[in-house]
């Protein structure tokens, strides 16, 4: 098999929840489990922290993946989803190597060793990449890797493992068709990934929420730390925005867990970990600049809390008039985050090429609804060409409102 006939394997045969949605959603382990029994199980003995939360577990992973390889350790870093390449999901960092996705052979390698064994077990896409994931870190005896849940963290098909950390970056509304119909079951189900006698983070949590922490941190005898309700940013991020230096904190509490455990993290690591840490990790989609006249940035938000991130840097950000190219996928809260839309820009309506995208006139139908107005288009690249070609120079092009437009736009 060549690289491109493994994914045309993988995405032909395993459902993926990022562009089917509900179909590909497993609300149970056993499949991991056979997986893991199938592999010799990867997942015992794998030291590593995992991380889960409503927004902000990328770029807390890729800060604490980025310290740890700066102290000299070798890491594996597990994220979810991927922007175009699958291999973006699987990286491995060495000491004064830096960081790098897996090689498209061995991708494949591992596919064709173990197909006939999983087709069987029917797993999900997702299910398959953290097979693989801790699969390859075995192969590669990394120290110590950095495992980001899927959308929920009990029954995410990461929670195999049994880490020296456990993080919640925060709680917000998402998935809520899987997680629970209020704060406090979405909790719960990020909860979930608490170990007995393991050290738990959370990185914001108040009222009720907070409770669900405090609860299944005693039932699991886990110290368990509160990162907003005492932590000081002490180190600077290369990530912008009030809610990098929250996601900053909870990598930094993470860190000092690590170290109270015998990892040997100087504070040298920290502050060259933060500071390199897209060029260790390979983050994008950040509140992203990827062109210049007008100023074009790519951000990931799609959900309330993340939307309301976007509007603060924006009101941060130095621009004339604004335009807005944004495509959602159907099964999200849409008009909740419609509503937090700034109603003095311009759109242009699009729909990421998956099945789950909202068509773009049905998605400019909704968005009137809010005040906001724009035209439609036939394809993300077709609607940033338009907003581009239409702004000034001063004027700001934001894209943004799904993971997947904005992997096309890039």
């Amino acid at each position: 098999m060549s690289y491109a006939d493994t994914l045309a394997y993988l995405y032909a045969r395993l459902p993926m929840y990022q562009r089917i949605g509900a179909a590909a959603y497993k609300a149970d382990l056993s499949n991991t489990h056979a997986l893991m029994e199938a592999l010799g199980h990867p997942e015992r003995g794998l030291k590593c922290v995992h991380v889960a939360g409503t927004n902000g577990k990328g770029s807390t992973s890729s800060l604490i993946a980025s310290t740890l390889q700066e102290a000299g350790y070798t890491v594996g870093l597990h994220t979810s989803p991927h922007l175009k390449d699958f291999r973006e999901r699987f990286r491995i960092s060495r000491p004064a190597a830096g960081g790098a996705m897996v090689n498209e052979e061995t991708v494949t390698r591992f596919v064709e060793e173990h197909r006939a064994a999983f087709e069987p077990i029917e797993p999900s896409f997702f299910e398959w990449g953290v097979a693989f994931a801790l699969w390859w870190f075995r192969e590669q005896q990394v120290d110590i890797a950095v495992l980001e849940t899927g959308m929920g963290g009990r029954l995410d098909s990461t929670n195999v493992v049994v880490p020296e950390v456990s993080v919640v970056t925060n709680i917000g509304w998402d998935h809520q068709q899987f997680l629970g119909d209020t704060l406090e079951k979405i909790a719960a189900e990020k909860a979930g990934i608490i170990k007995p006698g393991i050290p738990v983070v959370i990185g914001e949590a108040e009222g009720e929420v907070a409770e669900v922490f405090k609860r299944e941190a005693l039932e699991s005898s886990s110290p368990i730390t509160f990162v907003d309700q005492h932590s000081a940013l002490r180190v600077a991020s290369a990530l912008q925005g009030e809610h990098q230096e929250r996601n900053a904190r909870t990598a930094l509490a993470a860190i000092e867990v690590l170290r109270e455990r015998g990892w040997r993290i100087p504070e040298a690591a920290v502050v060259s970990g933060f500071a390199n840490v897209v060029a260790n990790t390979g983050l994008r989609g950040r509140w992203e600049v990827i062109d210049q006249a007008p100023l074009t940035i790519a951000d990931v938000a799609h959900n309330v809390d993340g939307m309301r991130m976007v509007n603060a840097m924006l009101a941060r950000t130095p621009h004339d008039r604004l335009r807005i190219v944004l495509g959602m996928v159907n099964d999200k809260d849409i008009d909740a985050v419609l509503a937090l839309l700034p109603k003095n820009a311009a759109y242009h309506f699009c729909k990421a090429d998956i099945p789950r995208g909202m068509a773009a006139d049905l998605l400019r139908q909704k968005a009137e609804q809010y005040g906001l107005s724009g035209t439609s288009h036939s394809s993300v690249a077709e609607a940033l060409s338009a907003a581009r070609l239409a702004a000034g120079e001063q004027d700001l092009v934001l894209i943004t409102g799904s993971v997947f437009v904005v992997a096309e736009a890039m």
